[in-house]
């Protein structure tokens, strides 16, 4: 782990560059000292022949005092030999065991030492000597009044020694080097490295998204002019991702609180991103597609969406589709999105439309049920008056029973008119309650002697149930009883001759409910969702049968709905064909 930091390689290329200029410069030394000892010793063997010579020059008659002078001059470690003629010379000996034994006739047949007594010439030699290993240095200098030389030799071993002391020095000055090197080259890079090491700490808190990491700025050279750059990069990133992350939080709350569903498609065909309506659209489409599906895996795109994604992706255009999914009507509007000039993916708007659907075939069928309600009487009333205008009807009964029912006809249209005009202020807002407390008993019973004659004449059973304890209530006496009287109505009407209709009124925690229940041939589940709508009529089970049968506008059940609506209530109904039905209404109590 070291060799791969920073500091491991800039220790180890400082420690190598140095190490390769301390070998070139070591051996340049070892060569440049080998060469100055052999060049000083040469000197010094050569200044010892100069002062030999000057001695033989002035003690050449005494041999004894010559020899001791010589000895006297001369290194311990080296020899000398003074040569005159053929066979004439004086020998001064080393006292070094190790030095080779050289006569005179050694050196009057070395071609280059023999110049020293035929040419006047200092010679300077160094000679291999089969005996001795390390060989010999030899110098000449010849003698200044005869025609002899003086010769002054020494082995090699003594230059060698010192040049082996100088080696060391060398190697050792070398590792000192080294070691000093090595702490400064560690010291160097641990002192470059330590903001980089920092530095690096910051970027990997960054990534985690710390972005109040700051740098120390200790130098102010690049390293510290990166520092600086570091953390002016910290403060833009932070600047950035909180910019970002506003971008992204406003533009999730405009996607959660949009009506309409939203998918964002890659090129591939996975959902990136969706919203609340747009995940009810694909959780229906994926329900009703395989309704065993498990609900927490991951939302796909149904068919129709795939055909649509394919053909927008293929022809690079904005494409729309209508479907129907679990009974909902969506339109769904697909544009391509492009990452320049390549389209990287769609996306689709969603919009219910079933309640606009629903709302237009409700204004449809009210324009045609309004039409269909007002033509039948205005027919009637067209029809009557002129067969008393024309004296068709000849006898005074005949016209009476022709004006009655003119008569009948336009109370009938008054009437629609009349719930229609309340039924609009209702459903405007416009209600307006006359809230008095009321005592229950008189006022039920007042309501079951309405209707004791109707359910008289068709043979039904009306009864009341009403608790005791119920006392005085608050609401508005005559919008409640319009209630009751459409639902007590419309039960009788609808009841078989010997059927009952049981009506109830309880209290229910902080509510008093009340109910209406017929025994007559009740209302398909199909049609229970659309009975308090404006104009709608069940099935043929409720057509009418009598010729006395009082034929409804189809508002009653819509402005009794808005009744209790208005009173904070809410209305319901079950029914089952051929087991009767019961409408009941909660209204919550009123205090004071």
């Amino acid at each position: 782990m070291f060799w791969r930091s920073v500091v491991g390689k800039l220790w180890f290329t400082i420690l190598l560059l140095v190490c390769f200029v301390l070998f070139i410069l070591t051996i340049l030394l070892l060569e440049f000292f080998q060469n100055y000892h052999i060049l000083e010793a040469e000197s010094d063997l050569l200044q010892t022949a100069d002062k030999i010579s000057q001695v033989v020059d002035r003690y050449e008659s005494d041999e004894d005092l010559l020899l001791s002078s010589t000895i006297l001059v001369k290194d311990p470690a080296s020899s000398a030999v003074i040569v005159w003629g053929p066979g004439d010379s004086l020998f001064a000996e080393s006292e070094s065991e190790a030095m080779p034994q050289l006569d005179d006739a050694w050196f009057r047949k070395d071609p280059e030492l023999r110049a020293v007594m035929e040419n006047g010439k200092d010679v300077k030699k160094i000679a291999d000597m089969q005996e001795h290993a390390s060989g010999v240095m030899v110098v000449g200098t010849p003698l200044e009044n005869s025609s002899g030389a003086v010769f002054v030799y020494q082995s090699l071993d003594t230059v060698e020694e010192t040049s082996e002391q100088t080696t060391k020095i060398i190697f050792l000055g070398a590792g000192i080097a080294i070691i000093l090197t090595t702490i400064f080259a560690f010291f160097l890079s641990t002192r470059i490295t330590a903001p980089l090491i920092k530095m690096r700490k910051g970027a990997m808190e960054l990534a985690k998204g710390e972005f109040h990491t700051k740098i120390p700025i200790r130098t102010h050279d690049e390293i510290g002019e990166l520092a600086m750059a570091f953390n002016r990069m910290g403060r833009e990133l932070k600047f950035h991702i909180n910019a970002l992350n506003q971008e992204k939080e406003q533009l999730s709350g405009i996607l959660r609180s949009m009506a309409d569903g939203v998918i964002t498609i890659n090129r591939q065909g996975d959902v990136l991103i969706t919203n609340p309506p747009a995940q009810q659209y694909l959780k229906a489409a994926d329900f009703e597609r395989d309704p065993s599906r498990d609900k927490e895996e991951e939302l796909r795109l149904p068919e129709p969406l795939k055909e649509l994604f394919q053909s927008v992706i293929t022809e690079e255009h904005e494409s729309m589709v209508e479907v129907s999914v679990q009974g909902r009507s969506w339109v769904i509007i697909m544009t391509p999105l492009y990452d320049r000039e390549k389209v990287r993916g769609a996306v689709a708007v969603l919009r219910d439309m079933t309640e606009e659907r629903r709302l237009n075939k409700l204004r449809k069928d009210f324009i045609a049920n309004v039409s269909h309600e007002l033509r039948t009487p205005i027919s009637m009333l067209q029809g009557y008056s002129e067969a008393i205008v024309d004296d068709i009807a000849e006898t005074k009964e005949d016209k009476n029973e022709l004006a009655q029912i003119i008569h009948d006809e336009s109370l009938r249209i008054g009437r629609l008119v009349n719930e229609l005009l309340d039924l609009a202020r209702m459903e405007a807002g416009h209600i307006q309650l006359a809230h008095d407390t009321i005592e229950m008993g008189p006022y039920m019973q007042k309501i079951i002697r309405k209707f004791s004659g109707l359910a008289g004449d068709k043979q039904v059973n009306l009864t009341l149930d009403l608790a005791p304890e119920l006392g005085r209530l608050t609401f508005d006496p005559d919008r409640i009883e319009q209630v009751f009287t459409n639902l007590i109505d419309n039960a009788i009407r609808h009841t078989e001759e010997g059927g009952e209709v049981n009506v109830t009124v309880v209290p229910d925690g902080n509510d008093w409910v009340a109910s209406v229940n017929d025994s007559g041939m009740g209302i398909a589940e199909e049609d229970l969702p659309f009975v308090f709508e404006r104009f709608y009529k069940a099935d043929k089970s409720r057509k009418r049968k009598t010729k006395d049968y009082k034929k409804g506008t189809g508002l009653g059940l819509a402005i009794a709905k808005n009744i209790v609506e208005g009173h904070d209530g809410e209305i319901s109904v079950h029914s089952r064909l051929g087991e009767g039905t019961t409408f009941t209404f909660h209204i919550p109590f009123i205090h004071g």
